[in-house]
């Protein structure tokens, strides 16, 4: 099958598009037609090495944990899914190997749930990862609840998109950072909108005079010291990006595949409380210019990579 692979860590250079191995379909796994497969920081990151001392390698490493398809062989023991279902799921193992770039993926059943009806391919291979991160940091980490104010980093992003949505769908007030190209999109999501550099502090506190009740830091460096500057009393912190929030008493957290979390994001799209923005799609072997996007980080919402082109209808901007 075709995919894209990398035989050693590095840059975008390692990246190459060709043949990959066949994935074999453990008992406990499905085997899933990738129709589409979201680019996330975490991609790069594992090809560049970041990751070793967590994540084993099995080189050729085929990229990528996000992916929307179709069942086209369930394992042995898989009651949950059969031939013809459309799945989403956040693929993510304890080793980097058999990832979503490529033509099919073995997905352990944990990891998947039904797409949601009425997202495309392209916007469904969004939701996973970054809707899984959100959903738990609000939830389990931050124990977010009605009339919280949530102060959210790079809230245009894919994950602080959802966030953003999220939060506000659990009654809370959601404050942002973003460019100012992206503040009429955060508008839009119910969020109020502050601009990044500096004299921030001192915007989000005319905003929020007391403090914030939950921070979210999904940048890490300047914006999670700020994060804990302005924490209200009994104010909550977390981080998925920056290991050093412990040190301000926070929580650094990594999502994880769970079927049940992903079936309700699923649902919450159906009833038109969360929505992906899909802000650029390309082929399978134009990958690179995707990651290289991502790289860049000034993307709103999610990056996509479209497998099968008659399948997905990506629904993007003609890319």
């Amino acid at each position: 099958m075709k995919g894209i692979s990398y035989s050693r860590y590095g840059g975008l250079e390692v990246l190459a598009y060709g043949e990959v191995r066949d994935p074999k379909v453990g008992p406990d796994a499905v085997l899933v037609k990738v129709c589409a497969a979201a680019v996330n920081p975490v991609d790069w990151k594992c090809r560049e090495g970041h990751l070793d001392s967590l994540l084993d390698a099995v080189f050729p490493v085929v990229p990528g944990w996000d992916v929307s398809g179709v069942v086209v062989q369930p394992g042995a023991s898989v009651t949950e899914f059969a031939v013809g279902d459309e799945v989403i799921g956040y693929v993510r193992e304890d080793f980097l190997g058999r990832g979503t770039f490529a033509e099919y993926v073995a997905a352990p059943v944990r990891t998947l749930a039904r797409k949601p009806r009425n997202a495309s391919f392209a916007e469904a291979a969004g939701l996973p990862l970054t809707g899984l991160t959100a959903y738990q940091v609000l939830h389990r980490v931050l124990q977010v609840g009605r009339g919280d104010t949530v102060l959210v980093h790079a809230a245009a992003g894919g994950v602080g998109s959802i966030a953003v949505q999220l939060a506000r769908n659990l009654g809370a007030r959601v404050i942002g950072t973003a460019s100012l190209a992206h503040h009429d999109y955060l508008r839009g999501l119910g969020c109020e909108p502050v601009a990044y550099g500096e004299g921030l502090a001192e915007r989000v506190r005319g905003l929020a005079p007391e403090g914030v009740d939950a921070a979210f830091d999904t940048v890490g460096g300047e914006a999670l010291a700020v994060s804990a500057q302005l924490l209200a009393p009994e104010g909550r912190l977390a981080s998925i990006a920056d290991a050093d929030v412990v040190g301000y008493g926070g929580r650094h957290y990594w999502a994880r595949p769970d079927a049940g979390d992903l079936l309700r994001l699923t649902e919450l799209v159906e009833q038109g409380v969360v929505s992906v923005h899909v802000s650029r799609t390309f082929p399978l072997d134009r990958a690179a210019e995707a990651y290289r996007l991502n790289e860049e980080g000034r993307t709103r919402g999610k990056i996509v990579v479209v497998v099968d082109w008659q399948d997905a209808e990506a629904e993007a901007d003609g890319h």
